[in-house]
């Protein structure tokens, strides 16, 4: 049994049985021709397009009403990323100056065990007593693996050598005090321990065992040797008697001061003497002129500090 209607504007419609299989007929009756077009499409078909057509209207509501909130948040958006690389740069700059204040630190606590080496407040092995310190993790300080994985790392590293910084400071200031006090009680110690440079120059020679340039066999060098130019001014490293002035076949022309304290320096193949036997000498007062007397193989100071008579190495008490 068909069902058939006549639209409105001249159109009818048969609507054929079955649920699933209904479909609408649409005539159309052009104005001026006696012509008939008809389609049919199915019945389901208008609700599905309505259907679009609302989830269309759905979703573009959804996605002005998202382009409106992220068009609202992009400045402020710009703005935390400008924020987040100036923080970026602020960690680089601090983890450079903690390392640079590390370093100092380090050359500081070096300096002060030296000095007290000199003055024989410790040896030249570590102390025992010094309290440990902690270090932070060098590869977390890494600005270039810290922006790569993250501020926490590096912040935490960077909280860690703070507090670092802050007990070798208290440390340091502990144990200058107690050399302060020291220092304050032995003036005429401090003004006759060998702390300058004889002359300027450079090392050519350490002390301890080395191959003699003149036979090629080993030696045990008990002194360091500074190669400057010829006439170059010798300096006293402390106070000190002039105990000595002679030629010997070997140094040459020598002179030995006379520190008190068991300390002894002496100073070979000179060039000219400038001081007398029983003379007294100031720290930084010029004593001789470089040169190449004695075995020599060309312009340089020989240098020798003994301690009780026995030689030891003249770097542990150059201070400078």
């Amino acid at each position: 049994m068909l069902g058939h209607f006549q639209s409105i504007d001249g159109s009818s419609a048969t609507l054929e049985p079955g649920l699933a299989l209904k479909k609408i007929t649409i005539f159309f009756f052009p104005d001026g021709s006696n012509r008939t077009v008809q389609f049919k499409i199915p019945q389901f078909l208008p609700l599905v397009f309505l259907f679009f057509l609302a989830f269309a209207s759905v979703s573009m509501v959804w996605v002005l009403k998202d382009y409106r909130a992220m068009k609202a948040q992009a400045p402020r958006l710009v703005q935390l990323t400008i924020e987040n690389e100036q923080q970026k740069q602020q960690c680089i700059y601090l983890v450079d100056r903690i390392t640079a204040i590390s370093e100092k630190v380090n050359k500081l606590k070096e300096f002060d065990h030296k000095l007290k080496v000199m003055v024989n407040l410790e040896t030249g092995e570590e102390s025992q007593d010094v309290p440990g310190v902690g270090g932070s993790d060098p590869a977390a300080m890494d600005p270039k693996r810290a922006m790569a994985d993250g501020h926490k790392d590096m912040v935490r590293s960077m909280h860690k050598a703070l507090d670092d910084l802050d007990q070798q400071v208290a440390i340091g200031e502990r144990q200058k005090a107690e050399l302060h006090k020291f220092l304050e009680s032995h003036k005429i110690l401090l003004a006759s321990t060998t702390s300058l440079w004889p002359t300027k120059g450079w090392l050519s020679s350490r002390f301890g065992k080395r191959k003699s340039p003149f036979t090629d066999k080993t030696e045990f060098h008990k002194g360091i040797d500074i190669s400057t130019r010829l006439n170059a001014p010798v300096v006293a490293p402390a106070d000190g008697m002039v105990s000595s002035v002679r030629w010997n076949r070997g140094y040459g022309r020598m002179v030995i001061l006379n520190h008190g304290y068991g300390v002894k320096t002496k100073y070979a193949h000179l060039q000219k003497v400038l001081v007398k036997k029983g003379q007294y000498v100031k720290r930084g007062e010029t004593i001789a002129l470089v040169g190449t007397t004695g075995r020599s193989t060309g312009p340089h100071l020989h240098y020798e500090v003994h301690l009780n008579k026995v030689p030891v190495n003249p770097m542990r008490y150059i201070l400078n």
